[in-house]
């Protein structure tokens, strides 16, 4: 580590909280790959720093080189979805690679939506920044052979009125069942949710402009580095980063965590618990009746979930494990709505 971001260290407030934030110029020589990580997502999710996608990719970049399969994971996720201003599946998929040599499990999934048959792919790929993006794409990947497949994994519909009745319910469905696992989530879960929040419409928009399957609004979307809320894959991806994050943030507490997905964590702790707004009282058991539950019942069904506390990096994939590195509970205290 360079003298620069070791001096930083010694400067630590009560509590952990560091004093300042580390020059940038110091952390791209930084060898901590954990250390770049952190800062990579503060860059790309604009926490303590003005919101930086070049910045997080170079942070990444230097992570990801250092062998931190997290950074190689997250670069083919900007990549893949448009972050860095173009799409780019050829590079996007080098990066899952390097994150799937890595047992990457989330990057493995990402990589199994291509036919990666018709394209090579460099050992060490490159970390484009955004004035130097171009568009690539990958074809997809060819359907199975039925008769050697298993029969499809049916989507949970034994409690009426999880799955809704718009046209694309179905393939909705699929996606959440293939994506909700990287962010520890029930795909249970996040069906009642899209249920209630917009009844499977991509192009749901409420009076307060929530948009899109999961009802982003501007600031949650950017937040969680959605550019297109009305891309279904995109919204999803940010709409569960945002249900993930908030039950971590609430220790679990799936019933505070719905509240804060209506009205915003600051507002579930202004009012130490679900706020007193009729709109979030009804979403909360809107919530737990699409889950066959009742309100009271949310918590030991969110036990029965697997839902549980635990460090979220928004991916799915395993990082260092450092309490003292999470920074979405010490320092995102902003009060935005969902």
């Amino acid at each position: 580590m360079c003298l620069l971001v070791s001096v930083w260290f010694l400067s630590i407030l009560p509590g952990g909280v560091h004093a300042a934030v580390p020059p940038f110029e110091a952390l791209l020589q930084s060898s901590d790959a954990d250390l770049l990580l952190e800062w990579g997502k503060q860059h790309q999710y604009g926490v303590r720093v003005q919101q930086s996608i070049d910045r997080a990719i170079q942070l990444y970049c230097v992570a990801a080189r250092l062998g931190h399969t997290e950074a190689q994971f997250r670069l083919g996720e900007i990549y893949s979805r448009r972050l860095a201003g173009k799409q780019d599946e050829v590079l996007a998929a080098s990066w899952l690679l390097k994150a799937s040599a890595g047992n990457s499990k989330p990057a493995k999934q990402m990589l199994a939506r291509w036919d990666l048959s018709t394209a090579s792919f460099p050992t060490e790929p490159d970390c484009i920044l955004r004035e130097q993006m171009v568009a690539r794409t990958l074809p997809a990947a060819r359907p199975a052979v039925a008769s050697a497949q298993p029969a499809a994994k049916p989507v949970k519909a034994t409690k009426p009125g999880i799955v809704g009745r718009h046209p694309r319910r179905a393939e909705i469905a699929a996606m959440v069942e293939q994506l909700a696992p990287s962010y520890r989530l029930d795909p249970e879960l996040v069906l009642a949710v899209i249920q209630v929040e917009s009844n499977f419409n991509p192009n749901a928009v409420s009076p307060k402009q929530a948009q899109g399957l999961m009802q982003l609004i501007p600031a949650t979307a950017k937040r969680f580095g959605v550019v297109d809320p009305y891309d279904p894959q995109q919204n999803l991806h940010g709409g569960m980063a945002y249900l993930r994050w908030l039950i971590d943030h609430f220790d679990g507490d799936l019933k505070l965590a719905l509240a804060g997905y209506n009205a915003g964590e600051g507002a579930v702790k202004r009012h130490g618990g679900v706020p007193p707004f009729a709109e979030t009282q009804a979403y909360v058991k809107r919530v737990a009746q699409v889950l066959g539950v009742s309100e009271d019942g949310l918590g030991a069904h969110g036990a029965s979930l697997g839902i549980s506390r635990g460090r979220s990096t928004g991916t799915g994939v395993k990082g260092s494990g450092k309490a003292d590195t999470d920074w979405e509970t010490r320092f995102f205290e902003t009060g935005v709505s969902g």
